[in-house]
């Protein structure tokens, strides 16, 4: 279950970061985002490193449909009527500069990534008015946008928006040339961050600036970024023998559905769900359904799945970390565009680390709050919070591991306490904690990807407990283990 992108790509291995080093600006995270970062300071003359958990993209930049749009939903009109067209002209000229900026190093680099320059659609067989909403306030801001009903789409719509001009590219082999200009350390998980200091495992880092790009920042206090943001898992499946399509398309209505090629390949998105609601699956089945209607004589190459960071306000939290860490910054919230919040990120962070002003900076500025833009969001969040820690803490299952199929997960009793339990082929139950180690809510099973899954703040485990990705940063395991017989 890897993108296509992941089967296409090696990267180099660096070694861990070992003893003790000093550098101007540290970034944590080594998806496109970190490393893009770090590669814009060190253009300035800025020395940087990359402190990389896991591999250099081995996280949610694999697992990207990899559109590089200024387009993102029906997002200009909300922004006009909750931020006033100023700060939604900031929004507009920052991603419609960072697609320039792409096309700018791609070619000054010699870099061969697959970039396409190609219009970009939203769609609708529901609400064709949402659509020419949008174009009249992408166009107040200087984009041009027009409604169409013609689309290159295997069905009719009711109405449609183009964006010319926008791009697409394969990401990972972006990443990999740009990583080569940066300084980076693999298999270096963070621990602790005290003032100017990173703990490693097996090393410390002294920096002025520390840059937090790891997708979901792991420092809870300052910054209450777990109350800001929720996460949202999508999945993808890559099709050989269907349509070729003129551009990037996606659905705004309920339950829409993504396109674009890539090669010789179309790839169909969708299935969006909050991470940790998805206790019934079925998500990779609908897709499917959707490509044997469409595109019945195609096949299936490749299926994958991401996570994306959604802020309360829809807008990402680009700059810095909070008011009482004037030398943190943080990179988050990309919501399902995270090639274009990337190149905005380097270009503000770098501005702001190299004390250039930034036209940008207010509307991404962690530091802002529009209740008007937060409150409903914010409210289920909170409501969420809530119900995960008094069902971790109250709900004790009825169920036991032994009466569990093959195959399946579920939260049991284990000598009156919760625990997750996952019935393997073998007949053997993996038991790990309930409890996410994060802020302590209850997770939930996941068999579209036979994980354990945090509705609270996205964080997810393997069956066999395992940390797949965070906010948490430790594993769920438990040393029990049942065997059974299969059934």
């Amino acid at each position: 279950m890897q993108s296509i992108w992941n089967h296409e790509t090696e990267f180099s291995k660096r070694e861990a970061l070992k003893g003790r080093i000093e550098t101007d600006t540290a970034v944590i995270g080594g998806g496109l985002a970190g490393v893009l970062i770090a590669f814009f300071l060190q253009q300035q003359g800025i020395p940087a490193v990359v402190l990389e958990a896991n591999r250099i993209g081995s996280g949610q930049t694999r697992n990207t449909t990899a559109k590089i749009t200024c387009q993102h939903g029906l997002i200009y009109d909300k922004l006009i009527r909750q931020f006033g067209i100023e700060r939604a002209r900031q929004y507009a000229l920052a991603n419609q500069s960072a697609i320039e900026t792409y096309r700018r190093i791609v070619q000054e680099q010699h870099i061969d990534c697959d970039l396409e320059t190609l219009p970009a659609y939203l769609y609708s067989n529901a609400d064709p008015d949402a659509l020419r909403r949008e174009a009249e306030a992408a166009n107040r801001l200087g984009i041009a946008a027009d409604f169409t009903m013609d689309t290159a789409l295997p069905f009719p719509v009711k109405g449609a928006l183009r964006f010319d001009n926008q791009a697409q590219f394969h990401p990972l082999k972006f990443l990999r040339h740009i990583a080569d200009h940066v300084t980076i350390y693999e298999r270096t998980s963070v621990q602790t961050i005290s003032g100017n200091t990173i703990q490693t495992k097996h090393g410390t880092v002294h920096a002025k600036h520390i840059v937090f790009a790891s997708h979901f920042p792991f420092v809870n206090f300052p910054g209450l970024y777990f109350a800001r943001m929720h996460q949202e898992r999508s999945y993808v499946v890559a099709l050989r023998q269907a349509q070729r399509l003129d551009g990037v398309y996606l659905g705004i209505d309920a339950n829409g559905i993504s396109f674009r090629n890539a090669g010789n390949l179309l790839l169909l998105g969708g299935g969006s769900h909050r991470t940790g609601l998805n206790t019934d699956g079925g998500q990779y089945a609908t897709l499917r359904h959707h490509a044997q209607k469409w595109y019945p004589n195609s096949t299936e190459i490749a299926y994958w799945s991401a996570q994306d960071c959604m802020p309360i306000d829809g807008i990402p939290f680009i700059g810095q970390y909070a008011r009482s860490k004037p030398n943190w910054f943080v990179a988050t919230g990309f919501q399902k565009w995270g090639m274009t919040s990337s190149m905005v990120s380097a270009q503000l962070i770098g501005d702001l680390i190299g004390g250039k002003h930034s036209e940008y900076a207010a509307i991404f500025s962690p530091q802002r709050f529009r209740l008007r833009a937060s409150a409903k969001n914010l409210s289920a969040n909170i409501r969420q919070f809530t119900k995960g820690v008094l069902t971790s803490t109250f709900a004790i299952p009825r169920s036991t591991p032994t009466t569990l199929p093959v195959g399946c997960g579920k939260i049991v009793s284990v000598n009156g306490k919760r625990v997750g339990a996952y019935k393997d082929s073998s007949g053997t139950v993996h038991l790990v904690s309930a409890r996410c180690p994060h802020l302590g809510c209850a997770l939930a099973w996941n068999p579209e990807e036979r994980s354990w899954d945090c509705p609270c703040h996205g964080s997810r485990f393997d069956y066999t407990g395992r940390l797949i990705s965070g906010p948490a940063q430790t594993n769920i395991t438990l040393s029990d283990k049942i065997q059974t017989k299969p059934q």
